[in-house]
């Protein structure tokens, strides 16, 4: 007999060694996984060879199904064949629409479970060595979307900006300009600003300057989507910690 589950199941920010092992295990589990396009295909190697693999994810502006689609689908081959794994970059509940499909699910007694992922919006930064928070520089920070349901910059950038906390903006990069016309008029031109494409992959490519100058170095470097953008003076620790960093794996061992 089927039992219809699903699993809202994390991925990681892109590096494929950056997954929990209850992820793993809900992959090798699932009958079928829809997918994103942030999740790193090489994670789908530990599905079963007799699942099915779907695609449902944005490349290049296009949607390969609408929300709404994923939603029905999602149903559809729960309650066809058992355990559907959604797969979804970072963490599923930190702008992943995770809490949405599974509140769809419920009134057709599809049994849900949530694996939480590593959020991109840690681990990226933590990878350029840039601590989100730190004694003297940062006690807080926030996690923005750029761009809201309407299309719109969010109103929350404009309060964060006004905050000494460390700033880390997800799907910002359609809104940079709007974002340094805010953080410009809070008298913070000159505040550090990193802006991270494809963070933790192996083609990851940074962006590192001052809210004047980081349209220029965008341009400069060909940055571009999906990139996380990071403001803050945490961003200044990162040459003092990559330092340190070098000096400690440069250093030879004493016999």
């Amino acid at each position: 007999m089927i039992q219809p589950q699903l699993s809202v199941v994390g991925a990681g920010p892109g590096d494929p060694d950056l997954i929990t092992l209850k992820a793993i295990k809900a992959i090798a589990s699932a009958n079928v996984i829809l997918y994103d396009a942030l999740v790193n295909e090489v994670l789908l190697a530990y599905a079963s060879p007799h699942a099915e693999l779907i695609f449902v994810g944005k490349r290049k502006g296009c949607y390969a199904y609408q929300q709404e689609q994923i939603n029905e689908l999602i149903v559809k081959r729960a309650l066809k064949y058992g355990h559907v794994v959604r797969l979804k970059g970072g963490d599923p509940f930190i702008f992943g629409r995770g809490a949405e499909e599974l509140e769809y699910v419920q009134p057709f007694g599809i049994a849900t479970q949530v694996v939480p992922g590593i959020s991109s919006s840690a681990a990226v930064p933590a990878y350029q060595g840039i601590p989100l928070t730190k004694r003297g520089a940062s006690e807080s920070f926030w996690v923005i979307t750029g761009t809201t349901k309407a299309h719109q910059i969010s109103s929350d950038i404009a309060l964060a900006a006004q905050s000494t906390a460390t700033v880390v903006i997800l799907m910002g990069m359609g809104k940079l300009s709007e974002i340094v016309q805010v953080f410009s008029k809070e008298g913070k031109a000159e505040t550090a600003i990193a802006i991270i494409q494809n963070g933790t992959r192996t083609d990851e490519k940074v962006g590192i300057g001052t809210i004047r100058t980081i349209e220029h170095i965008v341009t400069q470097k060909q940055l571009s989507s999906p990139a996380i953008i990071i403001i803050g003076d945490v961003v200044k620790q990162r040459v003092l910690l990559n330092a340190i960093s070098h000096e400690v794996f440069t250093k030879p061992i004493s016999a």
